[in-house]
């Protein structure tokens, strides 16, 4: 007999993280963590994250902020001059 994943509205709960669960998870990793010694706690803070896998539209948005950060910051920079004469 198969059963099918609760939905409401017409929406899959099994799509959803649930949120007692992640608490769980969150207070569990956080009691391993106090119960480190210092050595240990460095040690495991300070490994290294691996790059993010983007897709081809988040790489455009994040060059786009890039570009858009260069040239306030130019604004501001002319700006600045231009208010020292």
């Amino acid at each position: 007999m198969k059963t099918e994943p609760p939905t409401t509205n017409g929406v899959d709960q099994g799509s959803f993280i649930n949120e007692r669960n992640l608490q769980w998870q969150e207070r569990f990793e956080d009691e391993l963590i106090m119960h480190l010694e210092r050595d240990q706690f460095v040690a495991e803070t300070s490994r290294p994250v691996p790059r993010a896998t983007l897709g081809p539209r988040a790489t455009a948005g994040l060059w786009a902020l890039r570009v858009f950060v260069v040239l306030v910051s130019l604004m501001v920079i002319y700006t600045f001059i231009d208010q020292l004469h």
